[in-house]
């Protein structure tokens, strides 16, 4: 059997943190209570699970990929691992993680109903707990609604902290998307921005998505962001305008 290092040295790029994952960078809405516990890991108490639930686009990923920044730049070992990318590595892929300080699982309807998984998760929620870790995962279920193979790590995670994403309403969005344009060094003018919401679906992932998107064009082709360009960026990746 391969080792974890093995394991590891397979895990595709996906694992990579995305450069502008920081708690400054999240825009919390209705969702400032959850950006504050996760922002204060240490005074959450003993039980080691947190678990982040939302629908898509309410920044789970991002919230989870925050924490890893936030605990390394406190000198503390941390980990993310998207597994609906991951799963199929197996249980093995938990291998080393019970040495670090916390561990972000993503996407984890992928592998709580497997009794090998479970078990896993089990021994890692043990290890987390003696030594003061932290444990956060994440899925679109919350975790009443999910299938959790093994009885005893069903009832660690139902006892942990649950901590519930609201979208943003229409305000917030904007509010979100001009901080995100600020923190890109773009300049995002009124008429652009409401241009955008009402073509693309409302919600953050891919609105953020475009923006980069948009960046990225506004850069390679030296023009300011307008109406007429993202209209022109849009009919070329085949949106209707």
């Amino acid at each position: 059997m391969a080792s974890n290092r093995d394991v590891l040295r397979q895990i595709p790029l996906p694992i990579q943190l995305r450069p502008g994952s920081v708690f400054s960078s999240y825009y919390a809405g209705a969702n400032h209570e959850a950006l504050s516990v996760l922002q204060n890991l240490t005074g959450t108490g003993p039980n080691p699970v947190i678990f982040l639930t939302g629908i898509s686009g309410t920044g789970k990923t991002h919230l989870l990929q925050a924490a890893c920044v936030a605990a390394s730049d406190q000198a503390q070992q941390a980990c993310y691992l998207p597994l609906r990318e991951l799963h199929h590595y197996g249980p093995e892929l938990l291998q080393g993680t019970e040495h670090m300080n916390l561990v972000c699982l993503d996407d984890v309807s992928h592998i709580l109903h497997q009794p090998d998984w479970s078990r896993a998760l089990f021994n890692l929620y043990r290890e987390m707990e003696e030594k003061g870790g932290k444990l956060l995962l994440a899925d679109a279920q919350a975790p009443v609604a999910l299938t959790i193979a093994l009885p005893d790590l069903a009832s660690r995670i139902l006892a942990g902290a649950i901590l519930r994403l609201q979208p943003l309403d229409e305000l917030a969005q904007t509010e979100a998307l001009q901080l995100h344009a600020r923190l890109r060094g773009l300049i995002l003018p009124d008429d652009v921005l409401n241009y955008i919401l009402r073509r693309l679906p409302r919600d953050m992932h891919t609105l953020c998505g475009f923006l980069d998107d948009m960046d990225i064009a506004s850069l390679s082709s030296q023009r300011k962001l307008t109406v007429p360009f993202v209209k022109q960026v849009l009919l070329e990746a085949g949106t209707t305008a």
